[in-house]
């Protein structure tokens, strides 16, 4: 048996080169969950949703981040099971190699990542990055992850703070009411936050705030 290498539970090699970039992989995957699905955009905008409440610590910052997770999973389940029909499958099967695995699993990834990446943002780090920008849908497929996921990064932030802006205005009109009711009545040492929370509150109660935004986000991955 080779020094570089070990015997797996089924009696065949297993490169300890695979088992070290393995074990890289995972240590990566928080970052990658982050950095190459919807997740960005969910938990921005649960922040902004929060500061725009005015609700401090509430929700805690672990429902939003598993909320964000639950609705990452949502959206993504059609390229996870294009993952595993593709790539996984054939790859326990050892019907294909582990380089072969990765180029096939990076596939749905990356299409999923151009759909979201405004064509503005993919001409800029193409520019950047020196490589020709695509004519047709075919050719962008086949950029490079280099241009691909800062591309989709940069267009998940904007469009992060894009709803984030949009949700805060009726927020900021009630803060606006209460304040101005509040000077009018000579109450200027009443904090408007404390009476404006409320109404806050029972606003977003009234337009079943959480499956509006959850609907309209998951909506607008397309």
């Amino acid at each position: 048996m080779p020094n570089d290498a070990l015997i797996n539970v089924n009696g065949s090699n297993v490169q300890t080169l695979e088992i070290l970039f393995l074990t890289t992989l995972l240590m990566l995957l928080p970052s990658l969950v982050v950095m190459m699905t919807s997740f960005t955009r969910y938990v921005v905008v649960f922040s902004f949703l929060r500061t725009a409440m005015g609700t401090q610590q509430t929700p805690p910052n672990m429902v939003l981040v598993g909320m964000a997770l639950i609705l990452t999973l949502f959206t993504m389940a059609p390229a996870l099971d294009q993952i595993k029909t593709e790539a996984y499958d054939p790859y326990v099967e050892e019907a294909i190699g582990m380089e072969e695995f990765f180029d096939r699993a990076q596939q749905p990834l990356k299409d999923f990542m151009v759909r979201q990446a405004e064509p503005s943002t993919v001409e800029l780090y193409c520019n950047m990055a020196r490589v020709d920008l695509p004519t047709d849908e075919t050719e962008l497929r086949t950029l490079p992850m280099r241009v691909i996921l800062p591309a989709f990064v940069t267009s998940e932030l904007k469009a992060a703070f894009m709803i984030g802006f949009l949700l805060y205005i009726p927020f900021m009109l009630i803060d606006m009411v209460v304040a101005s009711t509040l000077m009018s009545m000579g109450m200027v040492m009443l904090p408007p936050s404390m009476i404006a929370t409320p109404f806050k509150l029972l606003l977003f109660i009234l337009l079943d705030g959480w499956q509006l935004l959850f609907s309209t986000l998951i909506q607008g991955i397309h």
